[in-house]
């Protein structure tokens, strides 16, 4: 369970670094023009990867 939590964590981290370093300036990108959906991304994306490699 600690290890799930750990790659969703992660993942909504990478998520939120991809949103402020990359982002979309024009806001016609529906994931990456909002930190809030770009975190919640990141965590989904972690979640399926730990079931991938747990």
């Amino acid at each position: 369970m600690i290890k799930i939590l750990l790659f969703v964590v992660v993942g909504a981290l990478a998520g939120f670094a991809y949103h402020r370093l990359v982002g979309c300036s024009t806001g016609g990108c529906p994931i990456t023009s909002n930190p809030y959906f770009s975190t919640l991304y990141g965590a989904v994306l972690g979640y399926l990867v730990s079931g991938i490699l747990g």
